[in-house]
């Protein structure tokens, strides 16, 4: 009896956090397939059953192509700037200086720091009479719209993301770098290698596993960014700076067409889902043994 109690002890162990999954994921998930194929639009009490059709429209409607082109832009400007740069930052800090841990603290204090708050910092900085705009026209240039104009308003929400993340980022590389074998470094030395070329050759192929995982995180929190833009822009100007997940809430939460929202979120969990086998088919197809 005992043996097989034993048996079935990581499966106690297990089961609290399976609760929560089942709670929190699987239950919403399998509602919100299900109410991707309802139409709330004519009476939020009462869904008509329309299948396919949610989907349909969304392929047919411009917004949503406009809003999949700004996730693909926050994707392809800040996922590359968060996966190199806290990478530099990590490689930096891990050398033996002077107030290592000052400098620590200092980057990584953009994290602890609300979105909230940060996105009201940094939309009173972007102002038109605000400090930006002071030292351009200090410098006898022309006021920019940083958060008015649709050429800029997107890049200027992606520089705050990338502020909230170099710091989060580089602990992780941090933490990876840690595990590389000093001697490979000290070979390095002996064989005369530059501090350029001794992280490429030994740091970078040494820790890619954990640059893949950064890639992931930070390509999946680009596609959910929701905060900064809320707090921010609202989505505009001209919806230059609404993302998909914004879109979601828009039309969830304020036009209350829950079945045309669902059907978006089952998209980008699509896209979500092919982001990670790419990421598994390009860093990790030998772990998996693809």
């Amino acid at each position: 009896m005992l043996k097989y109690y034993g048996k079935l002890a990581p499966y106690f162990f297990l089961l609290p956090a399976g609760i929560i999954l089942l709670i929190f994921f699987f239950i919403p998930f399998f509602q919100t397939i299900f109410l991707s194929f309802q139409d709330y639009s004519n009476n939020i009490y009462n869904a008509d059953w329309v299948g396919i059709a949610n989907y349909l429209q969304i392929f047919k409607n411009p917004t949503f192509y406009k809003v999949m082109l700004n996730t693909f832009i926050y994707l392809v400007v800040a996922v590359p700037i968060l996966a190199i740069v806290p990478l530099f930052l990590a490689i930096l800090i891990n050398q033996k200086i002077k107030g290592i841990t000052l400098y620590k603290i200092l980057i990584y204090l953009p994290v602890i720091v609300s979105i909230v708050v940060a996105a009201i910092a940094f939309k009173w900085l972007y102002a038109d009479q605000g400090i930006l705009n002071y030292l351009l026209n200090v410098l006898h240039i022309k006021s920019i719209g940083w958060l008015t104009d649709p050429k800029y308003a997107i890049y200027s929400v992606i520089i705050l993301t990338i502020w909230k993340g170099i710091g989060y980022y580089m602990m992780i590389y941090l933490a990876a770098l840690m595990s590389v074998p000093k001697e490979l470094y000290e070979a390095c030395d002996i064989d005369g290698a530059g501090f350029f070329r001794k992280h490429l050759t030994v740091t970078v192929p040494h820790i890619m596993p954990t640059i893949a995982l950064v890639t992931t995180i930070s390509s999946i929190s680009a596609m959910k960014i929701f905060a900064e833009i809320y707090v921010m822009t609202k989505g505009g100007p001209l919806n230059s700076t609404k993302t998909i997940v914004y879109y979601i809430y828009e039309r969830a939460f304020e036009n209350l067409d829950l079945g045309y929202a669902s059907a978006m979120a089952v998209i980008l969990l699509a896209v979500v889902m092919v982001f990670s086998l790419i990421n598994i088919l390009c860093f990790e197809r030998n772990k998996y043994n693809l």
